[in-house]
């Protein structure tokens, strides 16, 4: 009985055998949390690239929606003498706008010729013009280390007090940049801006006007990718600024801003394209104040670009028009 009895009783089940991986006081938050996929790459945040100058935060904006628009006749002639230095002459036709008190815009003819001396080295940057009206340009930028550069910008004039000079000394570090600014009238600066992430980079900026006892601190961010880029800028003078620009194709992207201003309450907000074509650039923009402007570089051959700019501002009744040529590289 015992043995038959014993032969009806089922084997106790076998225990599975634990998982590899699997903890044996049971999965715990590894059962929890996602596992990483394979094809994710870890950050390393101390080999971070090398973010864009400060003043550059919204290049890629600017382009579209800051041309260089003009009113007029503009030829422009650069020929160079050898690798390094070349000579410009540039003439203008058009006219000046004059402040009024009225909504109307005052316009004045003006012209004058501007002669240019360049000389342009890997680590040495050289650039005169002079004007017939007296004034004189200056802009040196030398290389004095491989991460320090010095940078500068002179403006002399005939009227007193009209007369400007900055220095500006910039430093890259491998994923950071530092800029010290001194000018005249007791101008000081400096700016710092770090990279966070590959994609994100952050500064902040501060100033001093000793002759008008005015300072200032600023803040700004900067997020792009192979696709966009945005930006936003606080200022303690009251500027909120943004900006974003989509890059739809090779040759096309479309930009757009929002700048507010809590002093004087005043919002503007545009909106730009930039358009490649195999021969010609086209460049517009549209914002919130009714002006609408374009700006076209066509390449007629090697050298040799023709120039269409217009901008129409409806509600001020004030119309531009101009078109010019550039010869030389």
């Amino acid at each position: 009985m015992g043995s038959v009895a014993s032969a009806a009783v089922p084997p106790p089940p076998h225990s599975a055998p634990p998982q590899a991986g699997v903890p044996p006081y049971g999965p715990g938050l590894a059962g929890i949390l996602l596992p990483r996929s394979e094809g994710e790459e870890k950050v390393d945040y101390l080999n971070l690239p090398c973010p864009v100058p400060f003043e550059e935060i919204q290049r890629e904006a600017l382009m579209s929606l800051k041309p260089e628009l003009f009113e007029g006749l503009r030829f422009d002639f650069t020929k160079p003498l050898n690798q390094k230095f070349s000579l410009s002459h540039s003439v203008f036709m058009g006219s000046l706008e004059v402040p009024a008190q009225a909504s109307e815009t005052i316009k004045v003819p003006t012209a004058h010729y501007e002669f240019g001396a360049n000389f342009l080295d890997p680590k040495l940057m050289l650039i005169g013009r002079v004007m017939t009206d007296g004034r004189l340009n200056a802009r040196v930028k030398c290389d004095l280390t491989d991460n320090l550069t010095l940078k500068v910008n002179a403006q002399l004039t005939q009227e007193a007090h009209y007369s400007q000079g900055m220095f500006n000394f910039d430093y890259k570090g491998s994923d950071y940049r530092a800029q010290f600014q001194i000018g005249n009238n007791a101008f000081y600066g400096a700016n710092y801006i770090q990279s966070v992430t590959p994609n994100l980079s952050m500064g902040t900026e501060m100033f001093w006007l000793g002759h008008q006892r005015k300072s200032g601190i600023g803040f700004a961010s900067r997020y792009n990718t192979d696709k966009m880029v945005g930006t936003l800028q606080v200022a303690s003078t009251g500027i909120v600024a943004l900006s974003y620009v989509q890059k739809i194709s090779e040759k096309v992207s479309l930009a757009s801003d929002f700048m507010y201003n809590h002093m004087s309450r005043d919002v503007t907000a545009s909106f730009g394209y930039d358009y490649l074509l195999r021969q010609c650039r086209l460049r517009g923009k549209i914002d919130s104040n009714g002006v609408v402007a374009a700006y076209l570089e066509e390449r007629l051959n090697m050298g040799v670009n023709f120039l269409l700019s217009a901008e129409i501002d409806h509600c001020k009744k004030n119309y531009k028009f101009g078109f010019g040529m550039t010869v030389g590289e």
